[in-house]
């Protein structure tokens, strides 16, 4: 239990490094910013696709231990469900956020910041303590 704990927290904390890593660098012009900036159209369609996404997967990961077939992995499959759902969760929420933060940086659209912040913010709901683990994987 201890080492599945113990990768899920390295998955949680991993995206959120490189996410910080991005923004550093963009913000102190290492990296070059702005390089979709002005291609109206490409802006549309990526801020339209990356808010849909945004907006489905934050309740879909929010909610997605009390699904049935999860919940019953989850106690039958005990370490090896919460590994493997666990992980579909936290990546659920680190794949758009840093997607969106690079697309902040190639478009410098404000609209990906603000999502990649959203999604930054809901992971707090999903980190694999001690005690969330435990209790879910209790029927």
């Amino acid at each position: 239990m201890e080492q599945v704990r113990k990768r899920l927290i390295a998955e949680f904390w991993l995206p959120i490094a490189l996410c910080a890593i991005i923004v550093l660098l963009g913000e102190l012009n290492i990296i070059p910013t702005g390089k979709l900036e002005g291609n109206d159209q490409i802006e549309f369609i990526l801020l339209a696709v990356m808010e849909m996404v945004t907006i489905c997967m934050i309740p879909l990961a929010l909610r997605l231990f009390r699904f049935k077939k999860v919940k019953s992995q989850l106690v039958e499959r005990r370490e090896k469900g919460l590994q493997k759902w666990g992980t579909i969760r936290l990546e659920m929420l680190t794949v758009p956020m840093v997607v969106n933060t690079v697309l902040y940086y190639l478009t410098m659209h404000a609209a990906f910041g603000y999502l990649a912040i959203i999604l930054f913010l809901c992971m707090f709901f999903v980190v694999p303590t001690k005690d969330r683990c435990k209790a879910e994987i209790e029927p």
